[in-house]
């Protein structure tokens, strides 16, 4: 994957934020289907958080968790209204304050919004990370120190997007397809080729 691409679609760091938000235990595909009513309806900040709740759960719902998630959403919007001036933060130690940010989100955020070097963790870069022996841990901070430790700094966005769309779409978690696999010969998980 010589150029890999984020597949949430966005125009703004903060449209960024609010798919990323979204996107948890959800497809991409499903949140890019949410997202332009979302963005129509509540295109800054304030909007957001001066939403009613129901409105917000009824756009969203077919996301999974839409109750919190929602919740997530408006209080998001009031904080990065209130404490940021409806800017996105652009820094890990703010990010990480908002509601329903963690480190993973940041770094979608870091990477992808700001162009600042960022490993972003999700299952799929976990799981590629361990098969082909850049890591051992199961923890996603560790995984992410780990792979900072083996890459330039330049390459960490690139390199974690490139393990999560490989995890995505050819080392899949139940059925890999080794067969098709393009780092095949480099991959040091034992089971690789017998499923």
């Amino acid at each position: 994957m010589p150029s890999p691409k984020m597949e949430l679609d966005h125009r703004s760091p903060w449209e960024l934020l609010i798919a990323t938000i979204l996107s948890a235990q959800c497809t991409d595909q499903r949140v890019n289907q949410v997202t332009p009513s979302l963005f129509q309806r509540y295109r800054q900040p304030a909007e957001l958080a001066a939403a009613h709740l129901p409105d917000v759960e009824q756009i969203i719902r077919s996301t999974g968790f839409f109750k919190n998630k929602a919740k997530h959403l408006v209080a998001c919007g009031k904080a990065v209204t209130e404490r940021f001036s409806e800017r996105v933060p652009t820094k890990m130690e703010e990010l990480i304050t908002l509601p329903g940010v963690g480190r993973k989100t940041a770094n979608v955020i870091l990477g992808n919004a700001f162009g600042q070097p960022s490993i972003v963790v999700d299952t799929h870069v976990k799981r590629v990370a361990k098969r082909l022996g850049l890591t051992r841990s199961d923890n996603p901070d560790l995984v992410e120190q780990d792979l900072q430790h083996l890459m330039p700094k330049s390459q960490w966005t690139a390199v974690a997007q490139r393990l999560l769309l490989h995890g995505r779409y050819v080392c899949l978690a139940r059925k890999p397809q080794c067969r098709t696999c393009s780092i095949y010969r480099y991959c040091t998980w034992n089971e690789k080729g017998s499923q």
